[in-house]
């Protein structure tokens, strides 16, 4: 399915966005973004041209493989990927297309927002997870039947361009300006050992940031009794994954819960959680997260651009997420009963106001 969204640009850029609805509650979360950027799109004069591709569960029973070729070529051509979740063959969707495109840096922000159930106030944080390497990149062996090993991949290149990336990050954030390293380098000295070298190494470049390391374990018990303390948090694959998760109980939950997966030359955008079966098609779901993602694609897409149009439509989508917060309209999760569709309409409805 292809379609545009929004007036014509009065021939400034067209943007190509790559759209996968995923499984379970994926498709009626993209239906509420696709409106709240259809309004934002329209107010500032942007040209989405919205093309869906196939990716997850459905498409596997459907086609016999859950990422056809077909899907890596569109995405590929497109300035931007928008992505609702999969189930069972997110291995073969979302940690594939992070290794074909080279997308190396997960963004996970964490943050208050009006009305949702926080531990406390003040959390604004980012986890900046290394998307690429660890256990996820699925070296596993069998010995035999009843014996299994995985291969934990780690780089220093690897490990140094995501410290960078965490250290440009908080560049532009707030007074904190601290960035965090967390691994087990105490016990697994030779991997999370390079990744913390890695880590100090480029800390040099940044004094103006303050750094600090933290042991995984107590990182995750003080994301729990100090969470407001943190700033940008970077991290391996694995308990990037764990953390960030983690992390958004703080702040209402998955639902509240946007994620970026940028590389080099490509970007794909999605909430964290996962396809919420038990939700799909009732119309109940917290379509926070993906519209969420979606202003931290308009902003990716201004920097990249340099175009102000979608630095101002993204500012706009979290202004009118705040406000739909602030007047009680708010999904079960967040102890609401406003459904699926009246949450992303009166999103739109603020956003073009």
């Amino acid at each position: 399915m292809t379609g545009t969204i929004s007036a014509s640009n009065g021939g400034a850029r067209d943007y190509t966005i790559a759209l996968m609805p995923g499984d379970g509650i994926g498709p009626e979360l993209s239906q509420a973004t696709l409106r709240v950027l259809e309004a934002a799109t329209r107010k500032h004069g942007i040209h989405l041209v919205i093309n869906k591709v196939e990716g997850g569960d459905d498409t596997k029973r459907r086609l016999g493989v859950a990422l056809p070729d077909q899907t890596i070529e569109v995405i590929k051509g497109s300035d931007a990927c928008l992505k609702g979740p999969v189930g069972e063959t997110a291995a073969d969707v979302i940690v594939k297309l992070r290794l074909v495109f080279d997308l190396y840096a997960n963004i996970r922000p964490v943050k208050v927002y009006p009305n949702a159930p926080a531990l406390k106030p003040g959390i604004d944080l980012v986890i900046v997870r290394e998307n690429t390497e660890d256990v996820y990149r699925g070296l596993e062996l069998e010995i035999d039947g009843n014996t299994m090993i995985c291969l934990r991949l780690t780089t220093r290149k690897g490990s140094e361009r995501i410290a960078r990336y965490a250290f440009e990050t908080a560049t532009s954030r707030g007074a904190k300006r601290r960035v965090t390293a967390v691994h087990k380098s105490n016990v697994m000295r030779r991997t999370d050992g390079l990744f913390s070298q890695s880590f100090r190494g480029v800390s040099k470049d940044y004094p103006e940031i303050a750094a600090d390391e933290m042991y995984v374990d107590n990182a995750a018990m003080q994301l729990i009794l100090n969470p407001e303390a943190f700033d940008v948090i970077v991290t391996t694959n694995m308990f990037g994954d764990i953390l960030s998760d983690e992390a958004s109980a703080t702040v209402g939950g998955l639902g509240m819960g946007p994620s970026a997966n940028i590389g080099a030359d490509h970007a794909l955008f999605e909430p964290i959680h996962g396809t919420a079966p038990n939700l799909a098609r009732k119309n109940a779901a917290n379509p926070s997260s993906m519209i969420l993602a979606s202003k931290m694609m308009l902003e990716w897409l201004a920097d990249r651009h340099k175009d102000q149009r979608c630095r101002a439509a993204g500012r706009d989508i979290e202004e009118a997420l705040k406000e739909t917060l602030s007047a009680g309209v708010m999904t079960s999760d967040l102890g609401g009963s406003a459904g699926t569709d009246e949450f992303g309409n009166t999103v739109a409805r603020k956003v073009g106001a």
